[in-house]
Parts: C-alpha cells; structure tokens; sequence
C-alpha cells in the first residue's frame, strides 16, 4: 500500500478509490492475461436464449461446481451448424471479458463444438428429427416414378462424374429419354441457393418427367450443402418426383430422406429412372409371341367348331331341321283356322236371334198388319183422347202412307 505523508511526517489516510476506477483496474488485469484472451473451456448450458433480432447467442455454461455467463456475437454464432440447447456439453473457445459498467465477467466465445460428437454430425441429426416430426419424411407424401420418362431433369455439376455418370447409364438403358442438365454447385455456401434453383427451373419453366439431383461421394462437409434445411422444403414442395443421388451407397443426406426416392449412387439413380431398353424389346417379342399363340389357338379352335358342325344334321341334311317347326305351323293353322270358324258361327247365330228381336220390336210390322199410327200436329202419337180437341188436325200413318184428317168428335173408352 502507497501512503502518503503531511509535512509533519504524520500518515495520511489513503485516497478511496470510485468504482469505475476498480472495474476498470480488473478489467486491465485481466484482459491483459495472456491466459485469459486464449482459452479452452469445456461445460454444460444452461439459460439458452438466442436472440433473433440481433443473431447472438446468450447463455451460461457450468460444471458440477460452479458457473459463468457467456455470450456469442452474431459474426460467430452464424458459423455453428448445429442448434445449442440446454443440457448440451460443449468446448468453446473465446476470451475472458469484463463488463466494467456492472462489475461483471464473462466468456466471449468465438467457437463452439460438440463434446463427444461432431458439429456437423450433430447439425444433421438435429434436422432430420424437426423435419421427421414435422412430417416431411412421410412416404404417403412421396410421388411415383414415372415408368416410361419422356424427359430427365438432372440438377448437379457440369463437370463432376456424377452428370457424365448418369448421362452414361441413362442413353444407354433409354437413348429415347431427353435429358436436360441444370449445372449448379454441389458443395459451398452458395450451393443450397442454386440446388434450389434448379428445382424451381424445372417445376416452373422447363416441366420434365423426374428430376435428378446429387453429386458424387466426399466428406460430411463435402456434402453438406444437400443437408440444408431450405433445399428439404424445396425438394418437399417439388410437384414433379425426385431421386436424390448424393454420394455413395454408404453416404445419407436430408436430401436422401425428403426425396420421393433415393439412389445409392448417381449411376443408380440413372437406372431408377430410366427402363431399360432392351427388357422392353424382350418383353415386346414375349407379348407378339403370346398375341400369335392367340390367334393360332383362336383359329384351330374355330377350325375344330366348324368341321364338327359340318358333320351335323344341321348341314347333312338341312331341311330336316324344318320338319318339326312346319308342322307346328301346320297343327297352329289347323288350330286357329277351326277357332275362327267356331267364332263366326257364334257370331252368325247371335246376329240372326238379335235381327229377330229387333223385327219383331219395328212399328212398321204392326202397321203391315192393318194397323195405324196418329200423330197431332207436332208430330207426336196421340195415345189418348185428352191428347186432342175437337176441329185439330191429325194425321194418320198407314203402311203405305199418311191420312190427313180432323177431329169431329171424341168418345171415350166403353167398358166391357
């Protein structure tokens, strides 16, 4: 300690010190400690908030006995491939700070890992489990492949092995297919963007049959552009189906999983897509092979029919097959010939008894016999003598003609 002295030689009491000036002295301490700007730490986090707006990652890191804050700009934050949690045990590495205004430390961390497993290991099964719960892997939503493809839409490097590959497998198995290469980057920050594009292209300006899309085998970080979670909902959304084709047999994308299909190689996926030439030529000559039998087999079979018919009464002697038929003809007309006649007989005898009746009922037979009909003056048969009057003028029907006639008198009906 530093004391100071009066002019008596008497000590004077220390001059205090403000509190800005203490934090700032710790912050020079300890910013000036080479250890503490290069450090490794390793723990578990807690209190994880990422804060969108600004892209930093706010958080605590502990071991079994103690704690400390720590806090990650945006500028590193960005460089993280998989999603911190809390719970997760991680090595970050960074510098020890101090927070003068609040009298406060804490880690600022340029980088972050794992512990026990890869980043980019952890990225991917991170991914693949938000977009399984979210249904993107659903094998009800995945399109069939097209048996026989009119075109191919193949969305990978321009000069990698992977389009001479497929371009190869696929001329050969069906050298009728039009294939159409959409050249885009494979492998870089800029990859997933134009992986995209290529789907887009086909599905909005250049329709195609299927769609191809990978690259030939390499590293995690060689693939990791088809493990981007922008290019999965892409590759979902695709109306036309797609064979993702990404590395070899042993290597898995998100792209393989979202994919209406996936290839173990890009020559595979050239195979998948395509039938082969030859199998349809086979099966072509199996199919004429099978139409001949056909017709050869439909041909003996009616050959056989015809001579056994030929054989036949029907044909041996023809008109006995009318025998039976003429005489149902002949006993049906003998039948319908008696019924008509028994008819009109019925007929005849009730017509003559009617006619008779209806004589017998005219008035012109009464007159034959002597009789008269008197009518008055309107024409109506007088039936009594109330019906005239004495000077009427009536008229008298006979047989053969009409009396005219007045009425001079009236007597009435004698008794007895």
């Amino acid at each position: 300690m530093n004391y100071r002295f009066d002019d008596d030689g008497n000590v004077l009491p220390p001059i205090p010190k403000t509190i800005s000036e203490i934090n700032n002295y710790i912050k020079a301490l300890v910013e000036e400690e080479a250890l503490l700007q290069d450090i490794y730490a390793v723990g578990e986090i807690s209190n994880f908030k990422h804060h969108y707006a600004s892209g930093h990652f706010y958080f605590t890191l502990k071991d079994e006995g103690s704690e400390i804050r720590a806090v990650m700009f945006r500028s590193s934050a960005i460089k993280v491939k998989f999603k911190p949690q809390d719970g997760m045990k991680v090595i970050i590495h960074g510098r020890i700070g101090v927070y003068s205004q609040a009298g406060s430390y804490q880690i600022y961390v340029d980088s972050m890992q794992p512990d026990g497993i890869g980043s980019l290991h952890l990225a991917f099964e991170q991914l693949k489990q938000k977009l399984d719960n979210e249904g993107i892997f659903d094998e009800g939503h995945k399109l069939p492949l097209p048996k026989y493809p009119k075109s191919i839409g193949i969305i990978t490097s321009s000069t990698g092995a992977a389009v001479r590959d497929i371009i190869k497998v696929a001329t050969k198995r069906y050298p009728c297919c039009k294939l159409i290469v959409f050249p885009s980057l494979v492998q870089g920050n800029d990859a997933p963007k134009e992986l995209i594009k290529g789907i887009e292209y086909f599905n909005l300006f250049y329709p195609v049959d299927v769609i191809i899309i990978g690259r030939g085998g390499g590293s995690i970080e060689d693939l990791w552009a088809f493990n981007d979670e922008t290019l999965a909902y892409s590759v979902y959304n695709s109306k036309i189906p797609i064979i993702s084709a990404v590395g070899h047999e042993i290597d898995f994308t998100i792209c393989d999983f979202v994919a209406d299909v996936r290839a173990a190689t890009p020559s595979h996926a050239a195979e998948l897509a395509t039938p082969d030439v030859q199998e349809i030529k086979y099966r072509l000559n199996e199919f004429k092979e099978r139409a001949i039998g056909g017709i050869v087999d439909n041909f003996n079979a009616g050959k056989a029919r015809v001579e056994a018919l030929s054989c036949s009464k029907v044909f041996s002697r023809p008109l006995n097959i009318l025998d039976i038929p003429m005489l149902k003809v002949t006993t049906l007309s003998e039948k319908l010939s008696s019924t008509m006649q028994m008819s009109l007989n019925e007929q005849k005898e009730r017509f003559i008894k009617t006619n008779s009746k209806l004589i017998a009922l005219n008035p012109m037979a009464v007159l034959n016999r002597g009789y008269g009909a008197v009518f008055d003056g309107s024409n109506k048969v007088i039936k009594s003598i109330d019906n005239v009057d004495i000077n009427d003028e009536i008229s008298v029907k006979i047989v053969d003609g009409v009396i005219k006639a007045t009425v001079v008198g009236k007597e009435g009906k004698i008794d007895g």
